[in-house]
């Protein structure tokens, strides 16, 4: 019989470099355990050195391959490199194949890449809930580089401009209207535009619009600011790999120069907040809802109330705290302060 060891011993462990705490560590991140959070509080003190990237796009549009790519590529520049691929779940099952490994089959090997495939879970915006946890678990274990491949988004799911340092929207020719793909939030979060697939003829005219695009919004843009650029990229022959790596190294410097990594970092302390407090409201109205829902529903059935009301009674009972009471609590927290 196994003998369960304390998420406070795998800190000391996964703080040596040990593969095996560092992937149960995660798990149990995953897992959403209490005995659990006070090793992630300490891990999240000691985390805070590594390089976080995001890579995100439409679907089909090769990010899989990209990153297995990208992250032999740093390996050649001697970076420790880490990556958590995020796929989506099933909403009826809650299963999901986890299947972006297979596509990274040669990275497999090398010691110094590390793999882990992650299920969103019913989380939205394109990451699961523990990701940002897996982060400073990686970084705490090592990684000086963590790319965090996010599932298969579409416009409004922007959610990893808020959990990473450098941000690449991967776009590909052949997926319809490519204007629709480049839009709106997936144009302004880019630090890195990407075009995938350019060994094709028609990727030429993905380019040339993302880079129309960009120039638009350049009368609005600081000087100072990073002006975001556009890549062209192909897995199957290599071009433009090397060149992608060059500049996601050259934003980070940027970046660090010019004193925008701080507003970053306190830009994701803030989203991390938020979605943190999101998940133990969550946990506390689900625990609250089981009991009371058979009766409700019931209700609603029957038409003797109406869903308003009903879920008002519901809310009240998971957050008996009153609005009022909430905003003279923060108002005497922030005069403490």
């Amino acid at each position: 019989m196994k003998r369960f060891v304390p998420s406070s011993e795998l800190v000391v462990r996964a703080s040596r470099g040990e593969i095996p705490a560092i992937s149960r560590l995660i798990t149990r991140a995953e897992m959403g355990l209490d005995e659990c959070r006070p090793a992630l509080a300490e891990i999240y003190r000691k985390a805070g050195k590594a390089h976080v990237i995001g890579i995100t796009g439409v679907p089909g549009s090769g990010k899989s391959t990209l990153v297995a790519n990208l992250a032999a590529q740093l390996r050649r520049r001697n970076k420790k490199v880490a990556i958590i691929a995020v796929d989506p779940s099933s909403p009826y099952s809650g299963g999901s194949i986890l299947g972006d490994r297979i596509r990274m089959t040669e990275l497999a090997s090398d010691p110094g890449v590390y793999i882990r495939s992650m299920a969103t879970r019913g989380a939205v915006g394109g990451m699961a809930r523990s990701t940002l946890d897996a982060v400073d678990i990686l970084d705490v274990g090592g990684f000086d580089t963590i790319i965090i491949e996010t599932v298969g988004v579409g416009q409004d799911e922007v959610e990893i401009a808020k959990a990473s340092h450098t941000t690449v929207v991967v776009s590909a020719p052949g997926l319809g209207d490519e204007i629709q793909a480049i839009k709106a939030g997936m144009l302004e979060i880019a630090d890195i535009h990407v075009v995938s697939k350019c060994d094709r003829s028609d990727s030429n005219k993905l380019v040339v619009d993302l880079k129309q695009m960009l120039t638009l919004g350049l009368a609005s843009k600081d000087p100072k600011d990073w002006l975001p650029t556009v890549i062209g990229v192909s897995s199957y022959n290599g071009t433009g790999i090397d060149e992608l790596a060059t500049e996601i190294e050259r934003h980070r410097a940027a970046s660090l120069a010019t004193g925008r990594a701080h507003q970053r970092e306190l830009a994701i302390a803030s989203f991390r907040l938020e979605k943190t407090a999101e998940t133990l409201l969550i946990e506390r109205f689900l625990k609250t809802l089981e009991p009371l829902r058979p009766a409700l529903a019931s209700t609603l059935c029957k038409r003797e109330r109406d869903p308003y009301s009903a879920a008002n009674e519901l809310v009240s009972n998971a957050l008996p705290q009153s609005i009022d009471q909430t905003e003279q609590a923060a108002r005497a927290w922030t005069r403490r302060r």
